[in-house]
């Protein structure tokens, strides 16, 4: 494959430095950007030396060119419930403004253009498992909603850069991700029960526990951005592993990979915190030859080495 010269923004948190890994083991040449309002230069201490990749630190809410890119792969925001949250009104921002701004970067230089939009798309979803051709069950103005919102306009705008720009673009529906650099005060699912277990902390479960959730392990999802980024296909792709696992399950299995077997407690249920979530991949499957092959267990596995070295 020819080498190209790749714009990654939210190139400092956890899935867009995997992905600038992937895309500089294809030998491409990688200019990341992030305004570091959640992302971690720690994540990419490893790319020091590395002379295909520089470091650009930009709100892409403000405009902003970093010259000639053959490809733009948009992963910049907030994306944890902590983040979020404390970030709301910057994510309604980044997911409006920064979408737009790095939409033009790609219309500019003739660019293949793909975002990184979530599972949140569907709410608290009606139907399951979740296809892409479903609409969504979403609350417009609950505390999910900035980021819900902020992901559903942004897959408009591209759409339409698409639709009327005749702009290359992909949009990947993103479901739960783990692995090593995941931020270990997130609050999300994985990053909570670890950390608790590796403290020997009573561990957290929201509700009952039997809400559901998709694990899918970070190599996995970044190889499937990539098909997906190579591919002639527009609209939402699902990525994500569809073994579906209760909360109180996933707790289970942090118990075993840890081998600590505290106490798990009970609180109640986070407003709009969706009941189950589960990808139908079928199009992922047919249309990129792609599925996950990293189990839970095994995930964790090879997680658990770097949320130890986070205690």
């Amino acid at each position: 494959m020819t080498s190209r010269n790749i714009l990654v923004t939210g190139a400092a948190g956890f899935l867009g430095s995997h992905l600038c890994d992937a895309l500089l083991a294809e030998g491409n040449t990688v200019i990341g950007v992030d305004n570091l309002c959640t992302g971690n230069t720690a994540n990419l201490n490893h790319l020091a030396k590395e002379a295909r990749f520089s470091l650009i630190e930009q709100d892409i809410c403000k405009p902003f060119d970093a010259g000639k890119v053959d490809f733009v792969f948009n992963f910049a925001s907030p994306a944890s419930p902590v983040d979020y949250s404390r970030l709301g009104v910057e994510t309604l921002l980044v997911g409006s403004a920064g979408t737009i701004n790095t939409l033009e970067i790609a219309r500019k230089y003739n660019a293949g253009y793909l975002h990184a939009s979530t599972s949140e798309c569907y709410g608290d979803p009606e139907v399951h498992p979740q296809v892409e051709t479903y609409w969504g069950n979403v609350n417009p103005i609950g505390p999910r909603s900035v980021y819900d919102e902020a992901k559903r306009f942004s897959e408009a705008a591209v759409t339409a850069y698409n639709r009327y720009y005749s702009v290359d673009t992909h949009l990947v529906r993103i479901f739960n991700t783990y692995g090593p650099r995941l931020q270990a005060n997130d609050g999300r699912v994985i990053s909570n029960l670890m950390m608790q277990a590796l403290r020997n902390d009573p561990m957290t479960v929201y509700g009952d526990g039997s809400q559901t959730r998709s694990f899918c392990y970070v190599s996995d999802l970044v190889a499937g951005i990539i098909l997906l980024s190579n591919s002639d296909e527009h609209l939402p792709t699902n990525i994500g592993n569809p073994v579906e696992w209760t909360i109180l399950e996933c707790a289970r299995e942090v118990q075993h990979v840890t081998g600590v077997t505290g106490e798990i407690t009970f609180q109640p249920l986070p407003q709009d915190d969706p009941r189950q979530r589960k990808p139908d991949i079928t199009k992922a499957r047919t249309l990129l030859g792609w599925e996950p092959k990293v189990m839970l267990r095994e995930g964790l596995e090879k997680s658990i080495d770097y949320f130890k070295s986070r205690l």
